[in-house]
């Protein structure tokens, strides 16, 4: 089967975890909104009266004539299908309550530089910003690793090792002076970036240019004031 990825065209975003499962399954897909016109084509999806069960927001997969949002469910559901979760139901819902979680802490990356709200510039709730990324990378940040760093692993790589690779990467880039200085508390989780960015498939991604670059749009996001 061929995957349509429905997601924004210039960022990493909530879509790099479901594209990095289909990279590292060499699944056959197709990153809609990076052809042309593809960014009309998935907002006409998302605008249109039509379809009942239309997704409120990228990103969305469409595979044959189902469409499914979120990305927790869509791993939840595509995973089993590249190979990237186990075929007990109670270890794949262990993976999906993992991956909620991982989703819980994006959303506190993404309020250290926008606290107050997404409509606004940065700029604007610049003050309210400092205080809210002082307490994540003095509190919520390690509570997250501490979580992580103790929780129990499958045997194999699954996509939730993926997205944990996903997290470090994109806290690097953003809080790279307070990463530094944690990273040592947290062997588990820097080892298994270390074995996921070997996988083959996912090296030669991560080296192409199908891999965005991190930047300012994203939901990490480097602004030195924030990782004093």
């Amino acid at each position: 089967m061929r995957y349509e990825l429905y997601y924004w065209p210039s960022i990493q975003g909530r879509g790099e975890f479901i594209r990095l499962a289909l990279e590292d399954a060499d699944a056959d897909y197709v990153d809609v909104a990076r052809r042309p016109k593809g960014t009309q084509a998935m907002m006409r999806m998302m605008a249109s009266r039509a379809v009942k069960k239309r997704p409120f927001a990228p990103p969305f997969l469409r595979a044959g004539e189902l469409v499914i949002a979120q990305t927790a469910l869509i791993l939840h559901w595509l995973a089993p299908r590249l190979g990237l979760a186990p075929r007990s139901e109670t270890a794949r819902l262990w993976l999906h309550q993992q991956q909620l979680t991982i989703t819980d802490w994006l959303v506190e990356v993404h309020d250290t530089h926008h606290p107050i709200g997404s409509g606004l510039y940065y700029e604007d709730q610049k003050s309210e910003a400092l205080r809210r990324a002082a307490d994540f990378r003095d509190h919520r940040l390690p509570k997250f690793m501490d979580y992580f760093e103790r929780a129990e692993r499958a045997r194999n790589v699954t996509y939730v090792e993926l997205s944990l690779f996903q997290m470090i990467e994109g806290l690097r880039y953003a809080f790279p002076r307070t990463m530094e200085a944690l990273e040592p508390k947290y062997r588990n989780l820097i080892a298994l970036h270390e074995r996921v960015a070997a996988r083959p498939r996912l090296a030669k991604y991560l080296r192409s240019k199908r891999r965005i670059p991190f930047n300012p749009q994203g939901i990490f996001r480097h602004y030195p004031e924030l990782d004093r």
